[in-house]
């Protein structure tokens, strides 16, 4: 029998991956990390003037999967001026049996929605149950999709914007998709503070090196998605020390997401850590216990996200007709 490859153009992929459909998929794939069910070495990084480029191997071989892949992700924040998007990628699907590839397929949606999911996940685990305010630092393509998934998990009702002094189109811009898409009372703000207070959710997805949030209320869950690289930080250490941390994995946020300044300058240890979102996923450890704590998830972003949304993409298209595929072998 021959086998070909199928190519899955951006289109489709998000024709099927739904936030519903990823943050099913996510939670799944979170269960078999915590089980134990993934092999998958840390990212790594091949570094650019002007951005990186990462590689993102994973295998899953439990909670239904039994799929193997890699996922070619560049961050490039200066792309806006070239019209081109921040983040772009592309994913090739393997057969774990032969190695064969089963797809090529975009993933610069699979990103966007995979990480969205995970902030929901987090927050159906360590936010309260009544969360209807959501406070965002970062109002880019990031921010749309993580509300988008937090929706499908919280009753959101207001959402506020901080309009960041450089980029006043941006703020305004999720505004106005926020308003027209799910009609959610909006507030913009060029002030952090008002943002980040009195939010039940806080989410941060900007490229900062250094501390933009600085307070939070009793209570916050905060979503830390855009350190994603050594150096970058979001929010005050002071917050970090304060909170309930959660990581998606040790190794990668100790290395590159929210924690790895205050580890590196030894403000926060592996000891400070709670919990991987895995651990809480399969009942290991507990999620939220009290009305008043502060909770953290520091998310950089699991190869198992991007594998298991991409697998269940595939399955869905693979024997649809129209679907172009290619003869490698």
């Amino acid at each position: 029998m021959t086998m070909k490859t199928l190519l899955l153009t951006q289109k489709e992929v998000a024709g099927f991956l739904t936030p519903a459909r990823a943050n099913e998929t996510v939670e799944r794939a979170f269960r078999a990390y915590g089980l134990g069910q993934t092999g998958m070495p840390p990212k790594s990084y091949l570094y650019f003037p002007q951005g990186d480029l990462r590689s993102m191997p994973a295998y899953i071989f439990g909670e239904g999967f039994n799929i193997a892949g890699v996922k070619c992700v560049n961050v490039h924040p200066q792309n806006g001026a070239a019209h081109l998007p921040t983040v772009m990628a592309v994913i090739i699907l393997n057969d774990p049996q032969t190695g064969f590839p089963l797809a090529l397929m975009d993933g610069t949606y699979v990103t966007a929605l995979r990480t969205g999911a995970a902030g929901a996940l987090a927050a159906k685990y360590l936010s309260r149950e009544d969360a209807a305010v959501a406070g965002f630092v970062g109002c880019g393509a990031q921010a749309r999709a993580q509300l988008s998934c937090l929706l499908e998990v919280r009753r959101i009702r207001k959402i506020k914007l901080w309009q960041f002094a450089g980029d006043r189109a941006g703020a305004q811009a999720f505004r106005q998709w926020a308003e027209t898409t799910y009609q959610l009372e909006t507030l913009v703000s060029p002030r952090l503070d008002r943002v980040t207070l009195e939010s039940d959710i806080v989410v941060t997805t900007t490229p900062s090196r250094v501390p933009l949030v600085n307070r939070v209320s009793p209570g916050t869950h905060i979503n830390a998605i855009g350190a994603d690289a050594p150096g970058k930080q979001e929010i005050n250490p002071e917050i970090l020390k304060k909170a309930k941390v959660v990581v998606d994995d040790w190794a990668q946020a100790s290395h590159s997401g929210e924690i790895n300044v205050p580890v590196n300058r030894k403000q926060l240890a592996k000891r400070n850590v709670h919990a991987e979102l895995g651990d809480i996923v399969v009942g290991r450890k507990k999620g939220r216990i009290a009305e008043r704590e502060i909770t953290l998830f520091d998310a950089t972003g699991l190869a198992i996200q991007d594998i298991s949304c991409a697998s269940v993409v595939y399955n869905a298209l693979k024997d649809k007709r129209g679907i172009k595929s290619i003869q490698l072998f």
